[in-house]
C-alpha cells in the first residue's frame, strides 16, 4: 500500500515580536532555517526562474536584510538548502554500511532512498526538476552529490566481489550508470505527479542494481521466492 502524502501551503512562523529572552544566535538560526525552507517551497511551487528573493522573504516571514545576512543571492540560498538536505539523506544511507550483507544493504538503502523523496514532495520537485536552472553553481553541487552516490555503489560492488562466485572487475561505468538512471527515473515519476508511489519501485530498482553490481545469477538467488519477479530489464 502506498502512503498518502498531502501537502499544505507553508509559511514561516515568526518569533515573538517585541522584547523577548531569546538569544541572538537562536533568532538567527530560526531566520536561516525558515529561509532555507522557504526557498525550497517557492522553487517547488514556481520553479527556480520565477522564484524571487522578495517571495522567499515573504514566505519565510523575515526581513530582506536578514536574507542578505546569510546569502548572497537566491542561488546561494537554494544551493545551501540543497546541500543541507542532501547531507541528511547521505547520512542516513551511509549508516547502512554497517549492514553485514551487501544485498540486504542495497535493498534497505533503496527503500530508504525512495521513501525519503516520497515524504518530501516539495524538495523532490525543487531539486529534481529545477536544480539545473540555477546555473553553473548548481551543476557543481549536483556533481558533488553524484560522486558520493557513485562511491557508495562502487563500495557495494567491491563487497559483492568478496563473496563467491568470482565476479569480473566492476566497470567504472556501472556506478555512474546507476546514479544517473535511478535519479532520472525518480525525476520522471516526480514530473508526472507520481511521487506518492515511489516506494512501489523499491524491489525492481534493487534487483536492477544488484544485477548491475554483480550478475544475473546472484540477483536471481537474492530475489527468489519474492512472490513476484522484478520486471526491470
Amino acid at each position: 500500500m502506498h502512503s498518502e502524502v498531502k501537502e499544505q501551503p507553508w509559511r514561516g512562523e515568526p518569533l515573538p515580536r517585541g522584547r523577548h529572552k531569546l538569544a541572538a544566535g537562536t533568532v538567527r538560526a530560526s531566520q536561516r532555517e525558515r529561509l532555507l525552507r522557504a526557498i525550497v517551497e517557492c522553487v517547488a511551487r514556481d520553479g527556480f526562474d520565477a522564484t524571487t528573493v522578495p517571495g522567499v522573504v515573504a514566505t519565510a516571514r523575515v526581513s530582506s536584510n536578514a536574507f542578505y545576512d546569510f546569502f548572497t543571492d537566491k542561488t546561494d540560498c537554494f544551493l545551501q538548502a540543497c546541500d543541507r538536505v542532501a547531507d541528511e539523506l547521505l547520512g542516513e544511507l551511509v549508516a547502512l554500511v554497517a549492514e553485514p550483507d551487501w544485498i540486504r544493504a542495497m535493498r534497505k538503502g533503496m527503500g530508504l532512498y525512495l521513501g525519503w523523496w516520497q515524504r518530501r514532495p516539495a524538495f523532490a520537485r525543487a531539486y529534481l526538476l529545477s536544480l539545473q536552472a540555477a546555473g553553473e553553481r548548481s551543476l557543481a553541487q549536483r556533481e558533488r552529490t553524484y560522486e558520493m552516490f557513485r562511491a557508495m555503489f562502487a563500495d557495494l560492488g567491491r563487497r559483492a566481489r568478496a563473496e563467491p562466485p568470482d565476479l569480473p572487475a566492476l566497470s567504472p561505468l556501472v556506478p555512474r550508470l546507476l546514479v544517473v538512471s535511478i535519479t532520472e527515473l525518480i525525476a520522471e515519476e516526480v514530473r508526472a505527479g507520481r511521487a506518492e508511489s515511489l516506494d512501489g519501485l523499491q524491489e525492481e530498482l534493487a534487483h536492477f542494481a544488484v544485477r548491475m553490481l554483480s550478475d544475473d545469477a546472484t540477483a536471481a538467488r537474492a530475489f527468489a521466492g519474492e512472490g513476484r519477479a522484478p520486471v526491470l530489464r
